[in-house]
């Protein structure tokens, strides 16, 4: 780099001192120009005393990159909690969501840690897709002279239990980077096992790295972390709000049973958006209790110690612990205690024991290798409850003081005993109207509309799938917004199973909604799917997407996003003119400008 005075300026230096300088600074980065600047400056300004040689040391720091990808929020929660760890101890941490994240500089890092869940069947959480995808390909770049961390958030009542996790550990240390402690899979009760995993990792990150200077502590307060702004309410702290409707939208012959629930907010000042969930605090059928309670032997007002509380076994049962989920770590447990040999037979048999979780509800697999227990062994044995989460289905644009969700109720037959989801159960059969329901916002901002009310949208969300659409084209309507919109929604039958069926026509009366695409899989003989529609509309999907359009797919993680995906690629590949490995490119580059968007259980 070379400097030159204008003509006639009074230079300060003398053209032996520049030609010094510039010689000793032509390889130099902006970056580094720019720290040379604050440097000099910092040596006429010292105050008496200090040592201006130390400010290099300083400078040099290394930042901590904490990625965090979240699905429900409690990922991106224990980043938030390791964060402030971080800063407690004056370390340079930077926290940034996933899909955020310039994943191609990767290779720049020296210190990441990775805050990650898992969804569907062992895949990213939809924010770190792209990431995963990067990391994962031959473009991932050699990581020599990085550290990393990985805490991967799970549920073991999935085959895949946290896998994300596994993989962002394996992967990082396969591209060469140092693991600084060994990754730990968390389950759903997972506060213990972070917190204890946090409180290591601030120990060996102290050890490896200078604290920070105030100056630095103050350049990263504010500048480069990425704040999550939360309601009033929180999933520790629920609202208790009023159950207001309970509606069953799916016909008297339909093999679905979809509800559609109204509850009231009343003065609460709970905020939400469009593309929100709303988290439900349930509890268990007490007929559930009692049947499980009398094929233990156990009478229900055993004492138990819940969160510094004594209560009776009967209540802890139907208020604190998930009865209506089994997995294959409860099935083996359960084994040992009964000395069943029929179950005693799948012990270390992973894939038979997911397979028999699956097929028998807790209390099923108890009516079936029955024993005795006392209260502690049962509750050991048991997981928390944890709260479900539901897309919203409303605007506050067009509902200020109520929020929609659209539930499916999960019904099925074990032997003949008619057995209920427990959350779903307790919305649409148990809970009457005017109740107490706890219920927090879970903050989704992968799922958002445009910010230019001009782009064209497509939906694509078959069954319960379509409830954030329903929030999507309150708040259009509302906003007066220009931009087109196009849904494609499927289900069984048309008659029995095209959800808020009224109220989708009227939008495109309206004029609203410029086109809607229907899928009804058994009302002909040959099946079909909402991405039978996408293909078939291929040439004007692809327009759409030239244009701008924002797509969002929301439903069932396992098959149908996968299967649209599909279709989407091939839309991609056939009028986008690209071969397979480009489109799949193109939709990550989607992806990134937040233009393909999920949210998939």
């Amino acid at each position: 780099m070379t400097t030159q005075a204008p003509p006639g300026s009074l230079l300060p230096l003398n053209p032996e001192q520049l030609a010094r300088l510039q010689a000793a600074t032509t390889d130099f980065s902006p970056t580094q120009l720019a720290w040379l600047s604050g440097y000099f400056w910092g040596m006429i300004n010292q105050t008496p005393g200090s040592v201006a040689a130390s400010a290099p040391a300083a400078a040099e720091i290394p930042a901590i990159t904490l990625i965090s990808a979240s699905q429900t929020g409690n990922a991106r929660r224990v980043a938030e909690q390791l964060r402030d760890d971080l800063q407690a101890a004056k370390l340079n941490v930077k926290l940034v969501n996933a899909g955020d994240y310039k994943f191609k500089q990767i290779g720049q890092e020296k210190l990441l840690v990775v805050v990650t869940s898992t969804q569907g069947e062992g895949d990213p959480p939809e924010e770190a897709v792209a990431l995963h995808k990067f990391l994962m390909s031959k473009k991932a770049p050699k990581l020599d002279g990085a550290a990393f961390a990985v805490l991967g958030l799970g549920d073991t009542s999935y085959e895949f239990f946290s896998k994300a996790g596994k993989d962002f550990d394996s992967r990082l240390a396969e591209l060469g980077a140092e693991r600084l402690l060994d990754r730990v899979d968390a389950d759903v009760d997972f506060a213990e096992a972070a917190a204890n995993w946090r409180r290591a990792l601030v120990e060996v990150l102290k050890q490896r790295v200078p604290s920070e200077t105030p100056a630095q502590a103050m350049a990263t307060a504010t500048g480069s972390i990425n704040e999550v702004h939360s309601s009033p309410y929180t999933k520790e702290a629920p609202l208790t709000a009023s159950f207001a409707v309970n509606q069953k939208i799916t016909g008297r012959n339909s093999d679905k049973d979809v509800r559609h629930i109204e509850i009231d907010l009343g003065d609460s000042s709970l905020r939400y958006q469009p593309g929100d969930a709303l988290g439900v605090w349930y509890e268990n059928d007490p007929e559930l209790v009692a049947e499980l309670l009398s094929l233990l032997w156990l009478k229900g007002d055993e004492p138990v110690q819940i969160d510094n509380e004594t209560l009776p076994l009967s209540e802890a049962l139907q208020k604190h612990f998930e009865l209506t989920v089994n997995t294959a770590q409860i099935v083996e447990q359960y084994a040992a205690l009964s000395r069943n040999d029929a179950l005693l037979a799948m012990a270390g048999d992973k894939a038979k024991l997911q397979h028999y979780a699956q097929t028998f509800p807790i209390v099923d697999m108890v009516r079936n290798a029955p024993t005795e227990l006392n209260a502690e062994q049962l509750t050991t044995l048991l997981r928390p409850l944890t709260p479900r989460l539901y897309s919203i289905a409303s605007s506050q644009a067009e509902n200020e003081t109520e929020v929609h969700i659209t539930v499916g109720a999960v019904r099925f037959d074990i032997d003949g005993r008619p057995r209920t989801g427990g959350a779903s159960g307790y919305l649409a059969d148990r809970l009457e109207e005017d109740a107490e329901i706890r219920v927090f916002i879970e903050h989704n901002d992968n799922f958002r509309l445009p910010a230019n009310p001009d782009a064209p949208v497509i939906m694509i969300g078959p069954g319960t799938g379509i409830a954030p659409f329903r929030a999507f084209m309150q708040q259009r309507d509302n906003d007066g917004a220009g931009g087109k919109n196009w849904l494609f929604f499927g289900n069984p039958h048309f008659t029995e199973d095209f959800l808020y069926q009224v109220e989708w026509q009227q939008y495109v009366k309206d004029g609203l909604l410029t086109h809607i695409d229907l899928a009804w899989s058994r009302d002909q003989e040959q099946k079909v799917y909402v991405q039978d529609k996408i293909r078939a509309k291929g040439a004007e999907v692809w327009r759409w997407i030239e244009e701008g359009a924002h797509i969002y797919v929301c439903g069932d993680a396992n098959r149908m996003a996968k299967d649209v995906e599909q279709a989407l690629l091939d839309v991609v590949v056939e009028h986008g003119a690209m071969d397979r490995e480009t489109a799949d490119e193109f939709l990550s580059e989607l992806r990134i400008e937040r233009r393909y968007q999920r949210d998939v259980y």
